[in-house]
């Protein structure tokens, strides 16, 4: 959560309560970032916001202070019941991380949050907000609807509702999902609302004008949409040079942390074998492995155990991975939007990075598309035929297992129950948010 691309502004200098200032020296955080200070004085005064500003601004912690704020500052009733707070994610990836920074910045606060997204048992969701006081939910619209569903979660006394990464609420098709919920909580002037969003599109703007209570619109937006640190090239290759100039890529820049973005499963499966083949053990990312083994992943790469990950887009957005050197965007994206989003993985918090990127036959056509949209061209390097790697191919034994893996994924798929499950009982008696309140255990978060 460190962040070091900061301004002049310290958060001691700012009204945020003491049980935050605390948490933030703990985690030696001193001085806000560009969004943090922008942020901050409007939402601590008690003002909606409608922020654009990529991943790696520090908008997470701006967020997150505002919402701890503003719950220890207005007091609940005795008789009502919590959840008071509520923070909607596009991704698992991104509402896990969330809750790792909101148990660093809370920890002194006696508030209890609890991370809610499907790909994991519901029943165990349900046990956990049953047995303990939520004050803060923070996780996935869809498994939050069937939460809400079953009664296992009232929203009627949300307080704060934060939507991160709004634009890719709508590339995802969530958006209904998060009208749905607004709809269920109190209205918007009985609110705090925070939205943030790496692009501001006409519908983003339309959805905080009409749920939110007459937002301020912040913004660090680069003029061209990327990050003036990472250097930015492409190569116009053919389709099966990718391989070869990669791994010649990958000897020449020695990258000490990347990411390399693919289009389809398919690929990127058989790239991963292929990098671990020719000396480049890695870890691949994509939307149906199994929620365990994904964490384990970015757990992996968080703590350098692993420096590679071969990913589609479901990893490139709203992860906080540090120092990563290197994208490789071995398949250009289909969405203009989704090149700043992937490159945006690197030179975060103030940091250099590169971003190289392959042109090929398939892929090329959105090209112009993508420099339409930073307004810019990507600088172009010749191919060299020197950094064409030759290439080890997989052994019989590694092209089996992926074979047997694919067969389990069909299997497990196909018998696959639907997780709604029949509607519940009404949630138990939970005691009102209390600031001095200290509870142990890893989930629903201990505090120190």
């Amino acid at each position: 959560m460190a962040e070091n691309h900061t301004t002049d502004t310290t958060f001691s200098s700012l009204p945020i309560h003491e049980a935050i200032q605390e948490a933030l020296e703990d985690n030696r955080l001193t001085h806000t970032t560009p969004i943090q200070e922008k942020t901050l004085p409007l939402t601590l005064s008690g003002h909606d916001v409608m922020g654009l500003a990529q991943t790696g601004t520090g908008k997470t912690a701006a967020f997150l202070i505002s919402l701890y704020h503003y719950l220890l500052t207005n007091p609940a009733h005795p008789k009502a019941k919590g959840p008071w707070a509520i923070v909607l994610a596009p991704t698992r990836e991104l509402a896990v991380q969330i809750k790792k920074d909101a148990d660093q910045i809370g920890a002194y606060t006696g508030l209890n949050s609890l991370a809610i997204y499907g790909g994991v048992n519901i029943e165990h969701q349900k046990n956990l907000l049953d047995n303990a006081p939520i004050d803060i939910i923070i996780g996935t619209p869809g498994r939050i609807i069937d939460l809400y569903k079953q009664k296992s979660i009232r929203l009627k006394n949300i307080e704060v509702c934060v939507l991160d990464e709004a634009d890719r609420m709508f590339d995802l098709g969530f958006i209904d999902d998060v009208r749905y919920l607004l709809r269920q909580m109190p209205p918007a002037h009985e609110r705090l609302n925070l939205l943030f969003s790496a692009t501001m599109a006409e519908k983003v703007r339309e959805l905080a004008y009409e749920y939110f209570n007459a937002p301020e619109t912040v913004s660090i937006e680069s003029e061209h949409g990327t990050a003036d640190n990472i250097t930015q090239s492409l190569y116009h290759t053919a389709r099966h040079e990718k391989t070869p100039l990669l791994i010649g890529l990958l000897n020449k820049e020695k990258p000490a942390r990347s990411m390399i973005f693919l289009n389809t499963k398919r690929d990127l499966e058989r790239l991963s074998i292929v990098l671990e083949a020719n000396g480049y053990p890695n870890a691949a990312l994509s939307g149906d492995i199994p929620q365990k083994k994904r964490e384990k992943i970015i757990k992996d790469f968080q703590s350098g155990a692993i420096n590679i990950v071969v990913a589609t887009d479901v990893a490139a957005r709203g992860l906080h991975i540090p120092d990563i050197t290197h994208v490789f965007n071995y398949d250009l994206p289909q969405v203009a939007e989704d090149y700043v989003h992937r490159i945006g993985r690197t030179a975060r918090a103030g940091a250099s990075g590169t971003a190289i990127s392959f042109a090929c036959e398939e892929y090329v056509y959105s090209l112009p598309e993508i420099e339409h949209y930073i307004h810019g061209k990507i600088p172009t390097l010749p191919l060299d035929e020197d950094l064409l790697a030759d290439v080890v191919p997989p052994s019989e034994e590694a092209l089996q297992a992926l074979n047997e893996q694919k067969a389990e994924r069909l299997a497990r798929n196909g018998n696959r129950r639907s997780d709604r499950q029949p509607r519940g009982k009404p949630e138990n008696h939970r005691r009102r948010r209390n600031p001095h309140h200290n509870s142990g255990g890893d989930e629903p978060n201990g505090n120190r």
